[in-house]
This record gives C-alpha cells, structure tokens and sequence, in this order.
C-alpha cells in the first residue's frame, strides 16, 4: 500500500524525532512514546470550507465544525492502523493536541510549512487553516531535507491583532483575545468591547484572515468539516460534540449573552 493511500491524501511528512527530543513536552500522553523513537510524521488536517460558510459566523472558524479532536481522530487513528498493519514490526502512536511533540516545530521540520509571526503553522496550500497532528515510530523514515520560506514577515498580523497580542518574541497569550474569549469568569469591559467589534463569541480569526497566505487557501477535502458545519451558534443549542464544549456552557453562554446584549 502506498503512502499517499495510507494518509488519505492529506499532506504529511517526516522529520527526526532527534531532533526535539529535548524539547518534548510535559504531559501524560509522553508516556505513550515509542521507546526506540526515531521518526516523527506531521499530519495535516486542513478545514477550511470557503468564504460563504463564515459569512454570518459568531464562532472561530476552527469552531464552526464538530470537535475537532472527534473528526482528527478518527482519521488519525485509521492512519495508524494502516502503518502498523504496512509496518507489523514497528511501533506507532498518534496524538492530537495533546502531545508531547512541539507540533508547529515538527511540522515545520517536516518541510510541510513555515512559523508564522503569529505563532501559527502556514502551509503553502492550505494556509493556517490546519489542525496538525502527530505520529511517532521507531521506523526510520528519511526527513525532509529543505523548508520553503512562505512568510514574508508582512506583519498584517502583527498590526491587526485587537489585542497587540503578538510581538517579535510570538504571542503574549495574556493578551490574545482568542485566549480571553475561553477563561471563566467575568470579562473586563475591554475584553468586552473587543469581542463586540470582532463579534466573535468563540476565539478570534483576525490574524488569519488578515494573512496574505491565507488569501487563496485551498478547501478542505475532509467532508466531515462540511457535514457538522453550524457557523452561527445560539444560547439554545447543545454545545455537545463541539470545540468549545470543553470549558462548558456557562463560558459560551456568556459571550453570547455579550453579542446579543441590546444597544
């Protein structure tokens, strides 16, 4: 069975697993690592839907969808099944999200894309619109050998985040609003009034859609982002199987409560 096959034509690519050994990250999933790690393979899920789904959106783009980590996953984990079934003497795991793998850095070393001044993954075909995701083997396969320089440190980003969020030195994540959006509690009437000029109640696109790499983004060819697509969100509706079901009704309530508030 080819590569391209077992991947289900989405972009992948390889890099060493020497190479962030010791920039792993401090979480339960690192015990699943292979013992005898020698690769790392960078997934790509692209979601973008085109312009005319986020017309009326009151959510991240990335949210508009089902739960990401669901609709990944599941991908992910035919994947593995795939290259343990092609590679029976090898070991195999994935991770979503949570992962032990710096995943920008990895896919970036993978030769799938470049670190945006915004601290995001930009692929050349699918732009920041991509979930990234990780498997690790002790098979060796080569590495990329070059990465292509996508960004042109245009700054757009950098100049039209709401929060000035983003430096030199990446994101004062204190400041983003996406980060904002998502902590309990009450918002500060700054917060407030950044969420009602984005009129996002979820998370902030601002420096994505503002990115020269994003203006020609490719469409997602994962038909599940399509088939849960719901852009618009209201206080009535089950937040069940959804990205921001994590942090419970209250947070999405509140910020809906802030949109919808009258004038």
């Amino acid at each position: 069975m080819k590569l391209d096959e077992i991947f289900c034509g989405l972009p992948y690519g390889f890099s060493a697993f020497s190479d962030i050994k010791d920039s792993l990250l401090d979480c339960r999933a690192r015990q699943r690592l292979p013992k005898d790690a020698k690769t790392v393979i960078s997934v790509l899920f692209p979601y973008y839907l085109g312009e005319e789904y986020y017309k009326n959106a009151n959510v991240s783009r990335y949210a508009v969808s089902a739960d990401y980590h669901i609709i990944t996953g599941e991908i992910m984990e035919k994947i593995t099944l795939s290259l343990k079934n092609e590679y029976p003497e090898n070991e195999f795991e994935y991770f979503i999200d949570n992962s032990p793998i710096p995943e920008v850095r990895a896919a970036v070393n993978a030769g799938l894309g470049v670190f945006g001044k915004n601290s995001l993954f930009i692929n050349e075909k699918y732009g920041s619109w991509v979930f990234l995701g990780e498997i690790v083997t002790d098979r060796f396969f080569e590495p990329a050998k070059k990465n292509k320089n996508l960004c042109s440190g245009c700054n757009k980003c950098v100049l039209s985040c709401p929060g000035e969020a983003l430096g030199e030195n990446g994101v004062i994540i204190e400041k983003c609003l996406s980060f904002l959006s998502q902590k309990k509690g009450e918002l500060s009437e700054e917060v407030i009034k950044k969420m009602e000029q984005t009129g996002c109640a979820w998370g902030c696109d601002i420096c994505q859609t503002v990115c020269p790499m994003n203006k020609n983004a490719a469409i997602t060819p994962i038909e599940a982002f399509f088939e849960t697509a719901k852009p618009y969100v209201t206080a009535a509706d089950s937040i069940d199987g959804r990205a921001f079901a994590w942090r419970g009704k209250r947070v999405i309530e509140r910020n809906l409560a802030v949109l919808n508030k009258p004038s």
